[in-house]
Protein backbone atom coordinates (compact mmCIF):
# COMPACT_ATOMS: atom_id res chain seq x y z
CA UNK A 1 0.00 0.00 0.00
CA UNK A 2 1.20 3.55 -1.08
CA UNK A 3 2.37 6.31 2.15
CA UNK A 4 -1.47 7.02 2.97
CA UNK A 5 -2.13 11.23 3.73
CA UNK A 6 -3.14 11.98 7.30
CA UNK A 7 -5.28 14.22 8.64
CA UNK A 8 -5.66 15.56 11.85
CA UNK A 9 -8.57 17.59 13.33
CA UNK A 10 -8.39 18.66 17.41
CA UNK A 11 -5.03 18.15 19.18
CA UNK A 12 -6.13 17.61 22.40
CA UNK A 13 -5.08 14.27 24.63
CA UNK A 14 -6.85 12.30 21.93
CA UNK A 15 -5.63 14.08 19.03
CA UNK A 16 -1.66 13.46 20.24
CA UNK A 17 -2.77 9.98 20.51
CA UNK A 18 -3.82 9.79 17.11
CA UNK A 19 -0.10 11.58 16.01
CA UNK A 20 1.89 9.42 18.18
CA UNK A 21 0.45 6.37 16.53
CA UNK A 22 0.33 7.35 13.45
CA UNK A 23 3.94 7.87 13.21
CA UNK A 24 4.74 4.88 15.33
CA UNK A 25 3.10 2.15 13.33
CA UNK A 26 5.21 1.50 10.65
CA UNK A 27 8.00 1.01 12.71
CA UNK A 28 6.26 -1.08 15.33
CA UNK A 29 4.79 -3.17 12.69
CA UNK A 30 7.28 -3.25 9.93
CA UNK A 31 4.83 -3.94 7.23
CA UNK A 32 2.89 -1.01 6.37
CA UNK A 33 4.29 2.10 4.84
CA UNK A 34 5.27 5.03 7.17
CA UNK A 35 2.09 7.49 6.90
CA UNK A 36 2.41 10.92 5.72
CA UNK A 37 1.41 13.64 8.33
CA UNK A 38 0.32 15.91 5.75
CA UNK A 39 -2.50 18.27 7.45
CA UNK A 40 -3.63 19.72 10.77
CA UNK A 41 -6.59 21.63 11.96
CA UNK A 42 -7.48 23.02 15.77
CA UNK A 43 -9.62 25.49 16.32
CA UNK A 44 -7.19 28.31 15.48
CA UNK A 45 -4.53 29.09 12.93
CA UNK A 46 -2.17 29.97 15.93
CA UNK A 47 -2.64 26.77 17.82
CA UNK A 48 -2.66 24.80 15.04
CA UNK A 49 0.26 26.21 13.26
CA UNK A 50 2.11 25.23 16.98
CA UNK A 51 0.79 21.64 16.89
CA UNK A 52 1.77 20.75 13.41
CA UNK A 53 5.58 21.79 14.48
CA UNK A 54 5.32 19.67 17.87
CA UNK A 55 3.21 16.60 15.98
CA UNK A 56 5.47 16.67 12.93
CA UNK A 57 2.49 17.57 10.26
CA UNK A 58 3.29 19.30 7.21
CA UNK A 59 0.73 22.17 7.07
CA UNK A 60 -2.14 23.47 9.54
CA UNK A 61 -5.54 24.96 9.25
CA UNK A 62 -7.61 26.57 11.42
CA UNK A 63 -10.77 25.31 9.80
CA UNK A 64 -11.35 21.85 9.48
CA UNK A 65 -12.95 21.79 6.15
CA UNK A 66 -9.96 23.34 4.64
CA UNK A 67 -7.99 20.36 5.47
CA UNK A 68 -11.29 17.47 4.58
CA UNK A 69 -10.81 19.49 1.27
CA UNK A 70 -7.16 18.74 0.55
CA UNK A 71 -6.47 16.32 -1.93
CA UNK A 72 -3.05 15.00 -0.24
CA UNK A 73 -5.58 13.78 2.95
CA UNK A 74 -6.60 10.21 2.70
CA UNK A 75 -7.45 9.56 6.14
CA UNK A 76 -8.75 11.93 8.34
CA UNK A 77 -8.57 11.68 12.07
CA UNK A 78 -11.28 13.54 14.21
CA UNK A 79 -10.27 13.84 18.23
CA UNK A 80 -12.77 16.78 18.78
CA UNK A 81 -15.21 17.06 21.09
CA UNK A 82 -18.34 14.25 20.83
CA UNK A 83 -20.72 17.35 19.42
CA UNK A 84 -18.59 17.70 16.51
CA UNK A 85 -18.23 14.10 15.31
CA UNK A 86 -20.86 14.33 12.85
CA UNK A 87 -20.21 17.31 10.78
CA UNK A 88 -17.21 16.25 10.54
CA UNK A 89 -17.06 12.66 9.76
CA UNK A 90 -19.80 12.81 7.32
CA UNK A 91 -18.06 15.79 5.47
CA UNK A 92 -14.83 13.34 5.48
CA UNK A 93 -16.74 10.69 3.84
CA UNK A 94 -18.20 12.42 1.94
CA UNK A 95 -15.42 14.00 -0.04
CA UNK A 96 -13.99 10.75 -0.39
CA UNK A 97 -11.87 9.84 2.67
CA UNK A 98 -11.57 7.46 5.25
CA UNK A 99 -12.25 8.08 8.95
CA UNK A 100 -11.01 7.34 12.12
CA UNK A 101 -13.39 9.28 14.90
CA UNK A 102 -13.35 9.28 18.32
CA UNK A 103 -15.74 7.34 20.37
CA UNK A 104 -18.99 8.09 20.74
CA UNK A 105 -19.89 8.49 17.69
CA UNK A 106 -22.65 11.67 18.45
CA UNK A 107 -25.09 13.13 21.61
CA UNK A 108 -27.54 12.17 19.43
CA UNK A 109 -28.88 8.80 17.77
CA UNK A 110 -30.19 10.29 14.72
CA UNK A 111 -26.40 12.25 13.86
CA UNK A 112 -24.72 8.11 14.93
CA UNK A 113 -27.19 7.19 12.31
CA UNK A 114 -26.76 9.77 9.65
CA UNK A 115 -22.49 8.69 10.06
CA UNK A 116 -22.68 5.35 9.63
CA UNK A 117 -25.55 5.80 6.46
CA UNK A 118 -22.37 8.42 5.34
CA UNK A 119 -20.12 5.66 5.94
CA UNK A 120 -21.96 2.59 3.93
CA UNK A 121 -23.01 5.11 1.04
CA UNK A 122 -19.14 6.40 0.55
CA UNK A 123 -17.67 3.16 0.57
CA UNK A 124 -14.62 4.69 2.97
CA UNK A 125 -13.71 2.89 5.89
CA UNK A 126 -15.08 4.85 9.01
CA UNK A 127 -13.38 3.01 12.18
CA UNK A 128 -14.09 4.22 15.67
CA UNK A 129 -11.44 4.73 18.56
CA UNK A 130 -12.36 1.51 20.59
CA UNK A 131 -9.23 0.92 22.02
CA UNK A 132 -9.14 -1.11 24.71
CA UNK A 133 -10.15 -4.25 22.55
CA UNK A 134 -7.14 -4.03 20.98
CA UNK A 135 -5.08 -4.91 24.43
CA UNK A 136 -3.31 -8.69 23.52
CA UNK A 137 -4.65 -9.66 27.12
CA UNK A 138 -8.14 -8.69 25.73
CA UNK A 139 -7.69 -10.86 22.61
CA UNK A 140 -6.86 -13.46 24.49
CA UNK A 141 -9.91 -13.76 26.59
CA UNK A 142 -11.58 -14.06 22.82
CA UNK A 143 -9.59 -16.99 22.38
CA UNK A 144 -10.21 -18.79 25.58
CA UNK A 145 -13.61 -17.89 25.38
CA UNK A 146 -13.81 -19.40 21.56
CA UNK A 147 -11.79 -22.41 23.13
CA UNK A 148 -14.73 -23.00 25.56
CA UNK A 149 -11.77 -22.43 28.62
CA UNK A 150 -14.70 -21.42 30.84
CA UNK A 151 -17.26 -23.54 29.49
CA UNK A 152 -20.62 -21.83 28.51
CA UNK A 153 -20.57 -17.91 29.48
CA UNK A 154 -23.96 -17.41 31.50
CA UNK A 155 -23.39 -13.76 32.92
CA UNK A 156 -21.06 -10.70 33.05
CA UNK A 157 -20.40 -8.17 35.49
CA UNK A 158 -18.19 -4.40 34.36
CA UNK A 159 -17.63 -2.13 36.76
CA UNK A 160 -16.06 1.36 35.16
CA UNK A 161 -14.85 3.94 37.48
CA UNK A 162 -12.96 7.25 37.47
CA UNK A 163 -12.59 10.11 39.63
CA UNK A 164 -12.20 12.95 37.42
CA UNK A 165 -15.44 14.11 38.09
CA UNK A 166 -15.36 13.17 42.19
CA UNK A 167 -14.87 16.77 43.64
CA UNK A 168 -17.57 18.67 44.23
CA UNK A 169 -16.20 22.06 44.08
CA UNK A 170 -14.53 21.25 40.26
CA UNK A 171 -15.75 23.94 38.33
CA UNK A 172 -18.33 22.91 35.41
CA UNK A 173 -17.10 22.38 32.09
CA UNK A 174 -18.38 20.86 28.91
CA UNK A 175 -18.63 17.23 30.05
CA UNK A 176 -21.62 18.38 32.18
CA UNK A 177 -23.69 20.00 29.68
CA UNK A 178 -26.34 18.53 28.05
CA UNK A 179 -24.88 18.84 24.67
CA UNK A 180 -21.94 16.20 25.47
CA UNK A 181 -24.40 13.32 26.00
CA UNK A 182 -26.02 11.29 28.33
CA UNK A 183 -22.45 11.89 30.99
CA UNK A 184 -21.02 8.50 32.22
CA UNK A 185 -23.15 6.52 29.86
CA UNK A 186 -22.24 7.44 26.33
CA UNK A 187 -19.02 9.29 27.68
CA UNK A 188 -17.29 6.12 28.55
CA UNK A 189 -19.51 3.98 29.17
CA UNK A 190 -19.50 2.77 25.73
CA UNK A 191 -15.46 1.34 26.51
CA UNK A 192 -17.00 -1.56 28.28
CA UNK A 193 -19.66 -2.27 26.00
CA UNK A 194 -17.18 -2.25 22.99
CA UNK A 195 -15.47 -5.04 25.22
CA UNK A 196 -18.87 -6.87 26.39
CA UNK A 197 -20.34 -6.73 22.60
CA UNK A 198 -16.93 -7.87 20.69
CA UNK A 199 -16.24 -10.98 23.24
CA UNK A 200 -20.10 -12.19 23.54
CA UNK A 201 -22.36 -10.59 21.41
CA UNK A 202 -24.66 -7.40 21.06
CA UNK A 203 -27.03 -6.01 23.73
CA UNK A 204 -30.91 -7.63 23.51
CA UNK A 205 -32.42 -5.84 26.44
CA UNK A 206 -31.65 -3.66 28.90
CA UNK A 207 -32.55 -1.86 32.28
CA UNK A 208 -30.86 1.14 33.43
CA UNK A 209 -31.18 3.58 36.28
CA UNK A 210 -29.02 7.22 36.49
CA UNK A 211 -27.87 9.28 38.81
CA UNK A 212 -26.38 12.95 39.36
CA UNK A 213 -23.96 12.99 42.37
CA UNK A 214 -24.06 16.83 42.66
CA UNK A 215 -27.03 19.05 41.06
CA UNK A 216 -24.59 22.01 40.55
CA UNK A 217 -21.44 22.83 39.97
CA UNK A 218 -19.26 25.92 40.76
CA UNK A 219 -18.21 28.59 37.02
CA UNK A 220 -15.44 30.41 37.01
CA UNK A 221 -17.14 33.68 37.86
CA UNK A 222 -18.11 32.27 41.64
CA UNK A 223 -21.52 31.54 40.44
CA UNK A 224 -23.40 27.76 40.23
CA UNK A 225 -24.76 26.17 37.36
CA UNK A 226 -26.89 22.89 37.17
CA UNK A 227 -25.01 19.76 36.25
CA UNK A 228 -27.17 18.56 33.04
CA UNK A 229 -25.33 15.26 32.62
CA UNK A 230 -25.78 11.96 34.57
CA UNK A 231 -22.15 10.89 36.23
CA UNK A 232 -23.56 7.16 37.71
CA UNK A 233 -25.30 4.81 35.49
CA UNK A 234 -26.44 1.63 36.61
CA UNK A 235 -27.32 -1.03 34.18
CA UNK A 236 -28.80 -4.51 33.64
CA UNK A 237 -28.91 -6.37 30.55
CA UNK A 238 -29.10 -9.50 28.71
CA UNK A 239 -27.07 -10.22 25.58
CA UNK A 240 -27.36 -12.48 22.64
CA UNK A 241 -27.55 -16.06 23.67
CA UNK A 242 -29.04 -15.02 27.18
CA UNK A 243 -26.44 -13.91 28.90
CA UNK A 244 -27.25 -12.07 32.18
CA UNK A 245 -25.09 -8.79 32.78
CA UNK A 246 -24.83 -5.64 34.54
CA UNK A 247 -22.80 -2.65 33.91
CA UNK A 248 -22.30 -0.10 36.73
CA UNK A 249 -20.40 3.21 35.67
CA UNK A 250 -18.86 6.54 37.81
CA UNK A 251 -16.86 9.87 37.03
CA UNK A 252 -17.15 10.09 40.73
CA UNK A 253 -15.66 7.67 42.27
CA UNK A 254 -13.05 8.69 44.56
CA UNK A 255 -9.08 6.56 43.77
CA UNK A 256 -10.67 5.10 40.81
CA UNK A 257 -8.72 6.18 37.62
CA UNK A 258 -9.17 4.03 34.88
CA UNK A 259 -11.04 0.97 36.36
CA UNK A 260 -12.74 -1.52 33.79
CA UNK A 261 -13.20 -4.50 35.89
CA UNK A 262 -14.84 -7.39 34.05
CA UNK A 263 -15.73 -10.84 35.08
CA UNK A 264 -17.06 -13.50 32.53
CA UNK A 265 -18.74 -16.52 34.44
CA UNK A 266 -19.05 -19.54 32.74
CA UNK A 267 -20.36 -23.49 33.51
CA UNK A 268 -16.63 -24.01 34.52
CA UNK A 269 -14.67 -21.16 35.39
CA UNK A 270 -14.48 -17.27 35.18
CA UNK A 271 -12.44 -14.59 33.74
CA UNK A 272 -11.28 -11.43 35.40
CA UNK A 273 -9.84 -8.31 34.09
CA UNK A 274 -8.83 -4.91 34.75
CA UNK A 275 -8.07 -1.60 33.16
CA UNK A 276 -5.99 -0.59 35.96
CA UNK A 277 -3.69 -3.91 35.53
CA UNK A 278 -3.77 -4.14 31.57
CA UNK A 279 -0.98 -6.39 31.23
CA UNK A 280 -2.64 -9.24 33.77
CA UNK A 281 -5.58 -11.17 33.79
CA UNK A 282 -6.93 -13.57 35.95
CA UNK A 283 -8.13 -16.95 35.09
CA UNK A 284 -10.48 -19.99 37.24
CA UNK A 285 -10.82 -23.28 35.53
CA UNK A 286 -12.80 -26.16 37.50
CA UNK A 287 -10.00 -28.38 37.13
CA UNK A 288 -7.82 -31.14 39.78
CA UNK A 289 -8.16 -30.98 43.46
CA UNK A 290 -10.60 -28.63 45.24
CA UNK A 291 -8.06 -28.21 47.86
CA UNK A 292 -5.81 -26.66 44.93
CA UNK A 293 -8.14 -24.56 42.83
CA UNK A 294 -7.66 -21.00 42.98
CA UNK A 295 -6.83 -17.93 40.10
CA UNK A 296 -4.10 -18.05 38.34
CA UNK A 297 -2.39 -15.06 36.82
CA UNK A 298 -1.50 -14.59 33.26
CA UNK A 299 0.97 -11.98 32.27
CA UNK A 300 1.24 -10.00 28.94
CA UNK A 301 3.95 -11.62 26.58
CA UNK A 302 5.22 -12.08 23.07
CA UNK A 303 2.82 -15.29 22.70
CA UNK A 304 -0.15 -12.62 23.16
CA UNK A 305 0.15 -10.75 19.74
CA UNK A 306 0.77 -8.36 18.81
CA UNK A 307 2.33 -7.79 22.58
CA UNK A 308 5.30 -9.48 20.74
CA UNK A 309 5.40 -6.56 18.11
CA UNK A 310 6.74 -4.33 21.20
CA UNK A 311 8.54 -6.29 23.19
CA UNK A 312 10.51 -9.92 23.27
CA UNK A 313 9.89 -10.29 27.09
CA UNK A 314 6.64 -11.28 29.16
CA UNK A 315 5.53 -9.03 32.07
CA UNK A 316 7.25 -5.74 30.88
CA UNK A 317 3.76 -4.55 30.11
CA UNK A 318 2.23 -2.07 27.45
CA UNK A 319 0.36 0.75 27.95
CA UNK A 320 -2.30 3.25 26.67
CA UNK A 321 -0.90 4.24 23.53
CA UNK A 322 0.54 1.27 22.50
CA UNK A 323 -3.15 0.08 22.07
CA UNK A 324 -3.55 3.22 19.71
CA UNK A 325 -0.77 2.23 18.06
CA UNK A 326 -2.47 -1.59 17.33
CA UNK A 327 -5.76 0.53 16.66
CA UNK A 328 -3.90 2.41 13.71
CA UNK A 329 -2.71 -1.04 12.54
CA UNK A 330 -5.62 -2.41 12.23
CA UNK A 331 -7.31 0.76 10.40
CA UNK A 332 -4.26 0.47 7.61
CA UNK A 333 -5.88 -3.23 7.77
CA UNK A 334 -9.16 -2.49 7.15
CA UNK A 335 -8.37 0.31 4.41
CA UNK A 336 -6.14 -2.49 2.44
CA UNK A 337 -9.23 -4.87 2.59
CA UNK A 338 -8.03 -6.99 5.02
CA UNK A 339 -9.99 -8.27 8.06
CA UNK A 340 -9.82 -5.98 10.80
CA UNK A 341 -10.34 -5.92 14.51
CA UNK A 342 -12.24 -2.89 14.63
CA UNK A 343 -15.62 -1.41 15.61
CA UNK A 344 -16.79 0.29 12.34
CA UNK A 345 -19.49 2.98 12.07
CA UNK A 346 -21.69 -0.18 11.78
CA UNK A 347 -21.18 -1.95 14.83
CA UNK A 348 -20.67 1.35 16.85
CA UNK A 349 -24.22 2.41 15.42
CA UNK A 350 -25.73 -0.32 17.77
CA UNK A 351 -23.58 0.21 20.75
CA UNK A 352 -25.01 3.65 20.46
CA UNK A 353 -28.31 2.14 20.18
CA UNK A 354 -27.76 0.36 23.23
CA UNK A 355 -26.66 3.20 25.06
CA UNK A 356 -29.82 5.37 23.85
CA UNK A 357 -32.20 2.33 24.94
CA UNK A 358 -30.49 2.76 28.54
CA UNK A 359 -31.36 6.75 28.75
CA UNK A 360 -35.02 5.79 27.75
CA UNK A 361 -35.09 2.81 30.05
CA UNK A 362 -33.83 5.15 32.90
CA UNK A 363 -36.65 7.76 31.58
CA UNK A 364 -39.48 5.16 31.46
CA UNK A 365 -38.52 2.81 34.70
CA UNK A 366 -38.60 -0.03 32.49
CA UNK A 367 -36.51 -2.81 30.34
CA UNK A 368 -36.10 -1.83 26.86
CA UNK A 369 -35.43 -3.76 23.94
CA UNK A 370 -33.39 -2.99 21.11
Amino acid sequence: MKPLGIGLIGTGYMGKCHALAWNAVAPVFGDVARPRLVHLADANADLATRQATALGFEKSTGDWRDLIADPAVDVVSITTPNAFHPEMAIAALNAGKHVWCEKPMAPHFADAEAMAAAAKASGRVAVLGYNYIQNPLVRHIGKLLDEGSIGTVHSVRVEMDEDFMADPEALFYWKSEASSGYGALDDFGVHPLSIITTLLGPVERVMADLAKPFATRPTADRKSREVETFDIANILLRLSGDIAGAVQLSRSAWGRKGRIAIQIFGSHGTIAYDQERMNELQLFTREGRASEQGFRTILAAPNHPPYDKFIPAPGHGLGFNELKIIEAREVLRAIGGEPAHIIDFAKGLEIERAVHAMAHSHRDGRWVSL
